[in-house]
């Protein structure tokens, strides 16, 4: 059994155009174990950067669990934006944005989000697609 994917959307208008896509991923049913593992998950992101064909600027991790519940951050600098991942190790959630920018933004961002989804299988995730630096009408 894969990971239940519910695509949620936007209320802007399809024919919009944008210099910039985001989709917010909210992660549900995740193992503790997995959203405790800041190593782990920003390995993740950043293969997934790559394999999307995103320029890597830098990275970092943090691992929470001293004066916070458990869990960890983790963020992706990239020369089109940036990934990001947040947990909650003790309810299980994780939520993961991907924002790139360009004229591939919404292709890289897709990919990205596949690989991230295909490495959760058996999980709740809600997909949130946005167009970003929107365009007026007319706009290049």
């Amino acid at each position: 059994m894969g990971a239940s994917i519910q695509p949620r959307t936007s209320s802007a208008p399809a024919a919009v155009k944008a210099k910039g896509f985001h989709v917010i991923l909210d992660i549900a049913g995740v193992p503790a174990q997995v959203c405790e593992d800041d190593k782990g998950i920003l390995d993740l992101l950043v293969r997934a950067a790559t394999e999307a064909g995103t320029n890597v600027i830098n990275s970092c991790r943090y691992h929470f669990g001293h004066n916070s519940p458990p869990g960890c951050t983790c963020f992706v600098m990239l020369d089109e934006s940036h990934i990001s991942a947040h947990s909650y190790a003790d309810l299980g959630l994780l939520a993961i944005d991907v924002f790139t920018c360009g004229d591939t933004a919404e292709s890289k961002a897709d990919v990205i989000t596949e690989i991230i989804c295909k490495w959760l299988p058996d999980v709740d995730i809600r997909v949130s697609r946005l167009p970003r630096f929107v365009l007026p009408p007319g706009g290049a």
